[in-house]
C-alpha cells in the first residue's frame, strides 16, 4: 500500500477550499503553515550538517555544497 505525504502547502488549500473560513482563521493557517516550513528548512538543514563525506555523495552534494545549503537561513528558500 502506497502512502502520499501531504505537505503542509497542500493542508492548506484543502482547509480553503473546503468551506468559507473567517479571516482570522485563515490567517492562523497561513501562519502554521509558514512556521511548519520554516521549522521543516531548519531542521533538515541542521541533519545536512551531520552527514559524512560518503552520505553527502550519495545524494549528489559536495562538502562545499552542503556547508552553503546549511548556512543558509531557515526562513530563505
Amino acid at each position: 500500500m502506497t502512502r502520499t505525504t501531504l505537505t503542509p502547502a497542500h493542508h492548506l488549500a484543502y482547509l480553503t477550499a473546503q468551506t468559507r473560513m473567517p479571516a482570522a482563521s485563515v490567517l492562523a493557517v497561513r501562519v502554521a503553515v509558514v512556521l511548519s516550513i520554516w521549522a521543516t528548512r531548519r531542521r533538515t538543514r541542521l541533519a545536512l550538517k551531520q552527514l559524512s563525506d560518503h552520505q553527502l555523495r550519495d545524494v549528489g552534494l559536495t562538502p562545499a555544497d552542503a556547508y552553503v545549503e546549511a548556512r543558509r537561513v531557515f526562513w530563505r528558500a
